[in-house]
């Protein structure tokens, strides 16, 4: 529950913004202090419960040698890295950066290449996490 608690709502983020890049630019800012609204308050404790209950459930079958309670935990590790050192500080900077832009712009039409930058990084990394939480629970599915 924690993962689906935790990580469904980034799955969404790539529609999220398109739909509002396309609709009305102006909503941009604001998406991405919701985006990194959840990644501090949704994201980062669902990472901390699945790694607690991953831990009890490692202990109690006595697991921890296994390559799927190895590769789970290393993915935490790396994903708590990411959205804590890239994804959180690349969205602040997005929200300012587009409220810059837009403000400058009036109608919202033209966004920096700045901004286009930060997007990429964050479409970048967020790929690369949905991809290794997809990959971690397939692991754990598979498990023996």
């Amino acid at each position: 529950m924690a993962v689906v608690a935790g990580f469904g709502v980034t799955f969404a983020y790539p529609v999220m913004f398109a739909v509002a890049a396309r609709r009305d630019p102006r909503s941009l800012p604001l998406l991405h202090r919701v985006e990194y609204t959840i990644e501090r308050l949704l994201v980062n404790p669902g990472l901390l419960l699945v790694v607690l209950a991953g831990a009890y459930l490692a202990s109690d079958g006595h697991h921890w040698g296994e390559f799927f309670v190895q590769w789970g935990l290393a993915a935490a590790i790396v994903i708590g890295a990411l959205v804590g050192a890239v994804m959180i500080p690349t969205s602040k900077r997005a929200e300012q950066i587009a409220e810059r832009d837009l403000a400058a712009g009036g109608d919202g039409a033209e966004l920096s290449e700045e901004y286009s930058g930060l997007v990429r990084r964050l479409s970048t990394v967020g790929t690369l996490l949905s991809v290794l939480v997809l990959v971690t629970i397939l692991f754990m599915v598979i498990q023996p």
